[in-house]
């Protein structure tokens, strides 16, 4: 919680303030009762809202779902271009702002890939000297590659950001554990 005077003035909570020619030590914000803020004329307000940085812009604003074609935004007669035509990059292609359904697939395309590195050096063992990789090397190496693309197909099948924040949850289950939303990643066989 955050505190402020009925003015408006935030006061800091764990550091010394003044209200008047009263001057309160730092703890006293956590050790005074409500009667005791009331009475100096302090108020309790919520904290802001925090939003989730990978949905949401800091004032809660969705951000886009699909990847948009960069446009520009007004004239430029000395580049030539005009209001809401296609940007192109030095070399003719079109730039396009990323949206949240790529990030996320291309962050698992990333955890997928160092997941499976860690045990790259099978592969190249048995590419060199042809020593079997352990079946539970192998297991684990489809696993991975399984549930990074269902979770991409996961992604994708959400249709507005409550839904994506969803996927990236939890749900409670019945017996008081919790259970993620999204497909999980194998466990590693040598953990």
């Amino acid at each position: 919680m955050a505190f402020q005077l009925s003015d408006g003035t935030g006061i800091p909570v764990d550091a010394p303030f003044t209200i008047g020619t009263t001057n309160y030590p730092a703890n006293w914000l956590r050790l005074s009762t409500a009667e005791e803020k009331t009475a100096a004329g302090i108020i309790e307000v919520a904290d802001p809202k925090v939003y989730d940085s990978r949905f949401y812009w800091g004032d809660g604003t969705a951000k886009a779902l699909d990847d948009v074609n960069a446009t520009y935004t007004e004239d430029d007669p000395e580049r030539g271009v005009k209001k809401g035509e296609l940007m192109k990059d030095a070399e003719g292609n079109q730039i396009v702002y990323l949206g949240v359904k790529s990030i996320l697939k291309t962050k698992e395309k990333t955890l997928a890939g160092s997941l499976l590195a860690k045990y790259d050096w099978y592969v190249v063992r048995k590419a060199e000297k042809s020593i079997a990789i352990p079946s539970a090397i192998t297991t684990y190496r489809d696993g991975v590659r399984t549930a990074c693309d269902t979770r991409e197909k996961e992604i994708d099948a959400c249709s507005d950001t409550e839904a994506l924040v969803t996927l990236y949850g939890n749900t409670e289950q019945s017996d008081g554990t919790v259970k993620p939303n999204m497909t999980q990643y194998p466990i590693d066989p040598n953990k």
